[in-house]
């Protein structure tokens, strides 16, 4: 046993996740019952939206998901008929994924949900506060 008990409710990296996890639960709830789609799904609708052509692995790279979690997002999203994959003419090993019409569509009416919803949560912090928060993050990020 260790001289110093880990109190994980104090331990940051647990404490950024909760946050992170209540905060996309929150706002993932407005898109699941509106389109159908989770949390990772509108992660790869979200990347693919700012950088279409982007294979699996740049997808789980860009959105910190597992290469399973992805790939299993895409799956569900190729069935909704939400995002189209076609072979890299340059390496056919590649699949390039990006938006269908559909997919378009649904990245068009969730960006402002999505938008709305971090207006709300940066509407609770004074802009003190926000311009603290967004140095930390970066800082740790680095």
């Amino acid at each position: 046993m260790p001289k110093t008990p880990l109190l994980l409710e104090n331990f940051l990296p647990y404490r950024i996740s909760v946050a992170a996890n209540r905060i996309s639960g929150a706002l993932s709830r407005h898109y699941a019952e509106r389109f159908g789609i989770g949390i990772p799904e509108w992660r790869v609708i979200a990347n693919l939206g700012r950088y279409p052509g982007l294979t699996a692995n740049e997808v789980a790279e860009r959105s910190a998901m597992d290469k399973v979690t992805v790939s299993r997002a895409v799956a569900a999203l190729e069935q909704k008929k939400l995002i189209a994959r076609r072979r890299d003419a340059g390496d056919k090993r590649k699949s390039l994924l990006t938006l269908s019409a559909k997919g378009d569509a649904v990245y068009a009416e969730i960006v402002p949900l999505a938008l709305g919803f971090e207006r709300e949560l940066l509407a609770r912090l004074t802009p003190q506060e926000r311009q603290a928060l967004d140095s930390a993050i970066a800082k740790l990020m680095e």
